[in-house]
Parts: structure tokens; C-alpha cells; sequence
């Protein structure tokens, strides 16, 4: 199998041609508490009846080497063969472990990804990129590997509550901020009033596919997506470690958003103008990541640990225009936490 994209209602009955095929020897589904319970009854019609599901934990506090041993384990011990197939029924979380499961497993087995939430379907399911947190860090161990289908069907969206869709808008604004002004201007005036979330998954998902085919294993322009997520991933990696005090990742990106579309004011590249309608409108979506102003040093130094970096260099990802992004760009410690300060204030 080629990797395959699918959108909309075609996207099921295309993979359950696929899990068909004689290549594939045996089905697996890796779903977690959440998405077992909702989605797999829409996707379990579409499998063959001899397939078998593995539920984890739902959270991001699950996304660890523990879990991945858990889903090793199930594959091993029903001796799972380098022809099956793990199909990855979830949001980020579940994407981004179960690609890393299969790419791993007797050195790699196909994986099809279905992803369940808006920020899956926009962003984690698409690219290559697998992984899980190690130590605290977000997505510290992973590896690219393509998975030989993406299926998006939009009616998983309708298990979310609001502020798990909002959470992947943000990814949806990223791409407009980074590389599409017209869409961000059409959109900034209707917000998050969505009827149909199709058309939305479908530019975005287009949007990102043609940077990272440009750039397979970020070497350079595919860096450009990673705007917001220096700062973000800082914060969400230090919120996670404190019980009661956990945001989403798409919480945590657009609080990133506004701290390095600052860094892009503060840096001379990004006009007052912009930088007030990038912060106005997230803004308008997001309710303000809580933390206090004691605590940006030690969330900006978590900084360091980003996968972007280049030795001591905290490299990250600005804003020259909306719709322009430039990657690589040194920042120190001392500026992330005078942006998160900065942010703190607003």
C-alpha cells in the first residue's frame, strides 16, 4: 500500500477495502477509553470480522515508552506478524504512539492512521512524524515513518466537546499565520462558527502536505509549522507535570502563538499592526493559559530541551508577515520568558 489520503465519507469504505487486501495478514485497531467507546462502533462495521482492538488509558499523560510496552506486549504475546495491520483510531496522542508502536515492531509494520479529533485530522496524523513524551518532554522519542493511509472522516468530530475542537483549531490558524493570509483575513471575522468542517480539514490538511513534501525530515521549511510550539510545548510539558494544572496541546500552541508572534514584533520582523491582530483574534477563541509570573523562568527553560535546537542555540520559528514565517531563528531563554511575560499581562 501507497500512502493514501482520504477525506470525508469515502474514507471508511476505502480503508475497509484496504484491510482486505491479501497482503495484510492480520487487523489491529489501537484505540484509548475515550475512543473506543465513540468512534470504534462507526469504524468496527468497515473491519473484517476476525480483527482485534487494543484500548489504552485516554490522555496525554499515557503517551509514554510504559504504554508503547503495553501495545508490544498485546502484539507479541497474539504473535502479530510483519504483515498486519495497526489501524490508529484517536486523537494525537493514540496517532502519534501507534505510528511509533508499528515502526517499531519487528523493525516496522504498517500502520493506517484515523484520526478522530480536529487536531488529528489537521495536523498529527499527517506527515510522518510519530513519537512519545520521555522525562517530561513533549514527543522526546520518535521517528518519521509515512503510514500507508490517512482516513478523515468528519463525523468523529461530533464525539468532541468544545474544547477539544477548539484545541485543534489551533492548528487550522497556525497554517493560515505561517503560510495562507487570505484564509487567515476570510476567517478572522467568523471565528470558530464552522457548519462544515470539511472544507476547513481539507485546505489545511493540503496546506500542510505541500510544505512537507518539500521537506520530508525537517531540514529546513517544514520547520515553519513548528510556529507556536517552542513556547507551547515549554508550557504544556510544564503544566503536565503538575496534577490539576494540565492544558491541551492546541491551548498551549495558541498561548505559543502569541508569545512568538511577540518574539516576531520584538525581533523587528512583524508590524504592531499584525501583532495585534494575530493576539485579538486568538483572543476572541482562547481563554488564557494560567500561570504566574514566578513561573517563566522555569517554563521558558524548558525551552532548551526543543527539538529544533541547535546546540546551545534555542532556535524557533517567527513571523516576518502573517502568512510569512521564517525558521531558525535564535532566541535566548531571557526572551521566551519576557514573551510569556509579556503574554501574562495582556
Amino acid at each position: 500500500m501507497n500512502n493514501t489520503l482520504f477525506i470525508g465519507p469515502d474514507a471508511l469504505p476505502a480503508l475497509a477495502e484496504m484491510v482486505r487486501r491479501p497482503a495484510v495478514s492480520q487487523v489491529w485497531v489501537l484505540a484509548d477509553s475515550n475512543t473506543a467507546r465513540q468512534c470504534y462502533p462507526l469504524l468496527q462495521p468497515h473491519l473484517p470480522a476476525e480483527h482485534t482492538l487494543i484500548e489504552i488509558p485516554a490522555g496525554e499523560e499515557y503517551k509514554t515508552l510504559a504504554t508503547c510496552e503495553t501495545v508490544w506486549n498485546q502484539l507479541t504475546e497474539q504473535r502479530a506478524d510483519r504483515y498486519a495491520l495497526l489501524l490508529n483510531l484517536g486523537g494525537g496522542v493514540v496517532t502519534d504512539l501507534g505510528g511509533f508502536c508499528a515502526a517499531l515492531y519487528k523493525r516496522g509494520i504498517r500502520f493506517v492512521q484515523v484520526p478522530t479529533t480536529l487536531l488529528a485530522q489537521v495536523d498529527a496524523s499527517v506527515g510522518g512524524k510519530t513519537g512519545v513524551d520521555f522525562l517530561g518532554f513533549k514527543n522526546h522519542l520518535g521517528v518519521f515513518q509515512e503510514p500507508a493511509a490517512v482516513c478523515i472522516e468528519p463525523r468523529f468530530l461530533e464525539t468532541l466537546d468544545p474544547r477539544q475542537l477548539k484545541s485543534g483549531y489551533a492548528e487550522v490558524v497556525k497554517h493560515w499565520l505561517i503560510a495562507d493570509a487570505t484564509a487567515f483575513a476570510e476567517h478572522r471575522q467568523q471565528g470558530m462558527f464552522v457548519e462544515d468542517w470539511t472544507p476547513i480539514i481539507r485546505e489545511s490538511v493540503a496546506l500542510k502536505q505541500r510544505i512537507v513534501e518539500q521537506d520530508p525530515l525537517e531540514g529546513g521549511l517544514r520547520k515553519i509549522l513548528n510556529f507556536g510550539h517552542t513556547v507551547g510545548h515549554a508550557l504544556e510539558s510544564y503544566l503536565l507535570l503538575q496534577p490539576g494544572r494540565e492544558i491541551l496541546h492546541g491551548e498551549a500552541v495558541a498561548a505559543g502563538m502569541v508569545c512568538e508572534a511577540w518574539l516576531s514584533h520584538h525581533k523587528g520582523l512583524l508590524s504592531s499592526e499584525e501583532l495585534d491582530k494575530v493576539e485579538t483574534f486568538l483572543f476572541s477563541i482562547y481563554d488564557k493559559a494560567q500561570f504566574v509570573t514566578l513561573e517563566t523562568d522555569a517554563i521558558a527553560d524548558l525551552a532548551r530541551q526543543d527539538k529544533k535546537n541547535a546546540g546551545s542555540v534555542i532556535n524557533c520559528t517567527l513571523l516576518k508577515a502573517i502568512g510569512q514565517a521564517v525558521y531558525d531563528q535564535p532566541v535566548t531563554v531571557t526572551e521566551i520568558a519576557e514573551s510569556l511575560r509579556y503574554y501574562h499581562r495582556l
